[in-house]
Formats: structure tokens, C-alpha cells, sequence
């Protein structure tokens, strides 16, 4: 099987399976931006590939758009939430007990940089979802976060999902 007609059965099935793609989407991004769970899940790379695959296939951009904007939101808040509900536990939890100088050099970050370090965290991938974590820790204060969340929630879902989707309108 070449890898021609293999893009053609991904992206046959993703046009059959439209309804899908807004919810995967949404797990992705969320995962991705989840404190933890981000280790695991390599979203960033699946979430470029999907972009690809919506261009060729002709699935709208906006509500995948959506979808990854509010993941990764959700993920970030819920990141935030865990750092702020439960401070100092959290640097006993697997991987930051295993790595201690973590959580000060995350302190320093958000001292620095404050809501701009939580934009600027949103595109940079082992800082993806620890800065929400470290910012909850340390009680950045609430709304200024989110408004850095969600801006740079929707700014990083753009610049993930449009390349493909709108690159490869110009190449089919």
C-alpha cells in the first residue's frame, strides 16, 4: 500500500466519520493541555496531521477551530484549578517528585513573566500544560489567567490546525 492511497482511506474515513472529528479534536487538545496527562498524549503532531487531513477532506476548519481552542482551554483551567486546590501536594505527585527544581524554576517563570508567560507557555510543549499548574500553585490571580488561556488558547489552535487545513487547499 503506497502512502498515497493510505491518505486517501484516512481521509475518506474522516469525511464519512465527520461527526467525530469536533470531539477528538476537543480530547486532544484537552489532553494535551492537561498537567500529566500531556506526557502521554502527543496531540500537538495528531492535531497537525488532523489540519492536514480537514484541508484535503473538505470538513469545515471553524468548528475543529473550536473544538481545539476550547480543549485546550479546558485542559489549562482544569491544570490551573489542580495547582491552586492543591499547592504544595502537588510537588510530592510523579514526574515533579521526581524533579524537585521543577516548581521553583516554574515560580520564577510566572513571577517573571506573569499573564504573558501564560500566553507565551501555551506554545511551548513541556511548558504547555505546566505553567497553568504552577501558575494555580503560586494563585495567579484568576481572571487575568484565564483571559491569558483562552486568547492563547485560541491563537495556538489556529496556528496547529490552519497550516494543513488551508496549505493543502493550494496543493490538491
Amino acid at each position: 500500500m503506497s502512502f498515497e492511497s493510505l491518505a486517501h482511506q484516512v481521509i475518506d474515513f474522516v469525511r464519512v466519520h465527520e461527526a467525530w472529528a469536533v470531539p477528538i479534536v476537543f480530547a486532544l487538545a484537552f489532553a494535551e493541555s492537561l498537567a500529566f496527562v500531556s506526557l502521554f498524549v502527543p496531540a500537538t503532531f495528531i492535531l497537525v496531521g488532523v489540519g492536514a487531513l480537514v484541508g484535503a477532506s473538505g470538513i469545515e476548519f471553524w468548528p475543529l477551530w473550536l473544538a481545539a481552542a476550547l480543549g485546550a482551554a479546558c485542559g489549562d483551567w482544569l491544570s490551573y484549578w489542580f495547582g491552586y486546590t492543591f499547592k504544595s501536594t502537588v510537588a510530592g505527585m510523579w514526574p515533579l517528585s521526581r524533579q524537585p527544581q521543577l516548581i521553583p524554576r516554574g515560580e520564577a517563570f510566572v513571577k517573571r513573566w506573569g499573564v504573558p508567560g501564560v500566553f507565551m507557555g501555551r506554545f511551548f510543549g513541556p511548558a504547555r500544560a505546566a505553567v497553568p499548574l504552577v501558575a494555580g500553585i503560586f494563585a495567579m490571580q484568576y481572571w487575568p489567567f484565564q483571559f491569558a488561556n483562552f486568547t492563547s488558547a485560541f491563537v495556538w489552535a489556529a496556528v496547529v490546525l490552519a497550516p494543513g487545513t488551508f496549505g493543502l487547499k493550494y496543493l490538491w
